[in-house]
Formats: structure tokens, sequence, C-alpha cells
């Protein structure tokens, strides 16, 4: 009787193991959420702030999230799906005028005069205190009729 058993763990066991080995160490049900497949790991992401007070001297300097919190435009209201937004701005590296005015259409903040929208990447890791650490990180400036880069990130040439 008890072998019986010991045959049923032993399968399972050596199947969770084929399982691991060929995952590179993950197995699948956890490796699909970030949050057990990244967890740690410093992570970017990409919001939309409504700036209509440009008179501020601290528009162009990386901030903590909270000082945005405030500002965070909920991008569905406007057509924009999040997780597409998200990944572009988070992932391009070379900004290119093509690249600038790609996000620049998927606004469409044409159709919306008066409204100053700024594209911004926030970016979380652990510091040595082990407390998570999000920093939003401006990076275009959009109206209706203009795009502004960021002098700290972008200096003219």
């Amino acid at each position: 009787m008890f072998t019986k058993y010991k045959r049923i763990i032993g399968a399972v066991l050596l199947l969770n193991i084929l399982l691991v080995a060929t995952h590179e160490g993950e197995f699948w049900p956890f490796s699909i959420y970030p949050m057990f497949s990244q967890a740690g790991k410093p992570w970017s992401r990409g919001v939309v702030e409504d700036v209509r007070d440009t008179t501020r001297t601290d528009l162009w300097e990386t901030k903590p999230i909270e000082a945005i919190n405030h500002r965070i435009l909920p991008l569905e209201d406007y057509g924009i799906h999040e997780i597409d937004f998200a990944n572009y701005i988070s992932k391009t590296q070379n900004w290119n005028a093509q690249k600038i005015n790609g996000l620049r259409s998927t606004f469409q903040i044409s159709d919306y005069p008066g409204e100053m929208w700024m594209a911004t990447r926030v970016v979380g890791s652990i510091n040595e205190q082990d407390s998570v650490v999000i920093k939003a990180i401006p990076m275009f400036l959009f109206s209706a009729d203009s795009t502004y880069k960021n002098p700290n990130l972008f200096p003219n040439k």
C-alpha cells in the first residue's frame, strides 16, 4: 500500500523537477506573474500627467511618485491602452523623431485644445534599506500644437 503512494509522490516530484528544470528555474504558473518571476528586480512603466500649470520650476525634475499622483490621467478615458503605452515609454531606448511622433499620435492631443500632457517614465527599485523607491521621470510634454523633450534627458546637440 505504501509503495503505491511512494510511486505517486515520486512521480509528482519528478514531474515538478522536470518542469522547473526546463523553464530556467521557474514553475510555469508563477512565471507569468512578475511579482514571482521578477521580484526584487528594478522595473519601469509609464504614466501620463496633466500639467497645464507649466510655470512650475520642477516640471522637468525627477520626483517621487507621490508628487505626481494627483496629476495622473486615466488613460482608458482617452482611448489609450495602458499596457501598450507603458511598454512603449518604458522599453524605447532611441527616441528619434519617428518614435516621438508615434507617441504624440497615440495621445491625439490635438483633439483636446488647452490640455498639456507629460509622458512620464516611472521606475521602481529596492534601496539598501529594502524599501521600494518609485521615481517619476518626465520625458515629453505635449500640447495641441507643440512637443517638448526633457532638456535634462535630451540635451540639444
